[in-house]
């Protein structure tokens, strides 16, 4: 029997991925980087069976994402009845084009001799461009119903599976309607210092995809009616004239460019044109990842400060002394510590999902409270309420506004606990959520941009996702959305 350590390798040690481009003589490689993840391909244990010294080289040409994979070793196991080794070319036929299985001495000629190189354009159009620490970038953006945005997609997005826990490639022989639905943007850096007259001056940095959800709107303005058509229609119907929420499905910037800023650009340009689409009415995220979670909470959080949206949003602290007294029925409503349609309005004005805008309300408000009286972070606090100083009160308030959704939120949970389990749980959800607010309140203190987003204290590789149960996001849920990333603990704690 084959000793299976011996003849196992890590698939993200052994496989490396590379950019390349059109050099003096030979390729020249741009940057080169290992896989985050290879469990969708080479499966949960992310190990590959049956050789010794593996190497697997997945090149990419800079420009136009051309793929190449080769596939290297020192000894290759010989079978032994059903026992084999793991056929790599035939595992990966499943995940990149034909093309990528051409000779490697093919593949370094079409890049050295592709004339056609020095003239390449990202396809789409330019939305806008950026310059990073002296270096010249684009983003481009166009429907992936261009056959050259396709092209592009199905030679690249094998490292989707790569690098977004969970990512998953898009399906490119769906029919037009479905396809142009999906909006494709590109991130690619202008180079000045060519090595050969054959290289193309652009190189791949990342890109993002977003697909629209259809959504109705009723008219309220006038009674309903009946009105004569025929068909087919004198104007037909396209996805981009119907009132949708915009949603980011797919974020990646390559390893090699990180920290640099280019995922805040990529975001604050997608949202540009949200924006400045009448027909989009929100723009969600699909499932995003904590290193996301924060690059987007940065970014929205610091538009809605320079735009003014921040200055109109206060808590209020002049409550009824009745409402804050501690007796059975009596409560402070959501509705007399917030200005609720007033943040509706400037919510919907700014397109941000109920979920993600209440998030943003919570850490503002708790920014305006003075450090000394929030340090109290997981302390719990009674008389505040009443309290003659205004820090001390409005601390008492918002940690009652937090309370109310986190409860809110975990209801069907926290009912099946006695009530003081539940009531340490509501509090220590409540200390973390403003322990983590507090983060990444100093984060932006030291933003520049960059995705890292200052001091996030989040590195390294997540844990794999096992239990993904919350809403989504597109869900209409108000004021309930209030406290709940904190939430999450909760039902963790109690389903696992």
């Amino acid at each position: 029997m084959a000793d299976q350590e011996e003849w196992s390798t890590h698939a993200n040690e052994a496989l490396e991925i590379s950019f390349v481009q059109a050099g003096a003589g030979s390729p020249k490689t741009l940057s080169t980087f290992h896989p985050l993840f290879t469990y969708p391909i080479f499966g949960d244990e992310e190990q590959i069976f049956g050789y010794q010294g593996l190497r697997i080289n997945l090149r990419f040409a800079a420009h136009d994402l051309r793929p190449n994979i080769q596939v290297l070793y020192d000894k290759k196991f010989k079978a032994v009845g059903d026992t084999k080794a793991t056929d790599i070319e035939e595992t990966l036929r499943e995940w990149t084009p034909e093309l990528s299985f051409e000779k490697v001495g093919a593949f370094n000629s079409h890049i050295q001799n592709d004339s056609s190189a020095k003239d390449f354009k990202p396809p789409g159009e330019l939305l806008e461009s950026y310059t990073s620490r002296g270096r010249h970038f684009e983003i481009w953006s166009g429907e992936l119903t261009d056959p050259a945005i396709q092209e592009i997609i199905e030679r690249i997005q094998i490292l989707i599976s790569f690098f977004i826990e969970g990512g998953t490639p898009l399906l490119l022989d769906d029919v037009d309607w479905t396809l142009s639905r999906w909006r494709v943007y590109f991130v690619y850096e202008r180079l000045s210092d060519l090595p050969s007259p054959n290289a193309s001056s652009y190189s791949i940095v990342g890109y993002s995809t977003t697909y629209r959800w259809f959504t109705y709107v009723p008219n309220k303005s006038s009674k309903p009616s009946i009105q004569d058509f025929s068909l087919p229609l004198e104007k037909p119907i396209t996805p981009n004239s119907l009132p949708a929420r915009d949603r980011i499905a797919q974020f990646l910037i390559l390893p090699s460019h990180h920290s640099h800023g280019h995922g805040t650009h990529l975001y604050n340009a997608m949202v540009k044109v949200f924006l400045a689409d009448p027909t989009c009415l929100e723009i969600t995220v699909e499932d995003p990842n904590e290193a996301f979670d924060d690059l987007r909470d940065y970014c929205d959080y610091n538009r809605l400060q320079n735009n003014g949206t921040l200055s109109k949003i206060s808590i209020k602290t002049d409550i009824d002394p009745k409402l804050s007294q501690k007796r059975a029925g009596v409560r402070v409503p959501t509705s007399k510590l917030l200005d609720v349609p007033l943040l509706e309005r400037i919510r919907k004005e700014n397109k941000i999902a109920p979920r993600q805008f209440y998030r943003l309300v919570e850490m503002c408000l708790l920014s305006r409270i003075a450090p000394h009286a929030r340090q109290a972070g997981t302390a719990r606090l009674t008389q505040r309420g009443r309290s003659s100083n205004l820090d001390d009160r409005t601390f008492y308030y918002w940690r009652l506004l937090v309370k109310q959704r986190i409860y809110k939120k975990n209801k069907d949970v926290l009912i099946q606990l006695d009530r003081a389990e539940r009531v340490d749980k509501v509090e220590q959800t409540v200390g973390e959520q403003a322990g983590d607010f507090e983060r990444l309140l100093r984060g932006m203190e030291n933003w520049d941009g960059g995705e890292s987003g200052g001091s996030s204290g989040r590195k390294g590789r997540g844990k794999r996702k096992v239990i993904a149960d919350d809403e989504d996001e597109d869900e209409d849920m108000g004021m309930d959305g209030v406290g709940e990333r904190a939430a999450k603990k909760i039902r963790t704690d109690d389903q696992t």
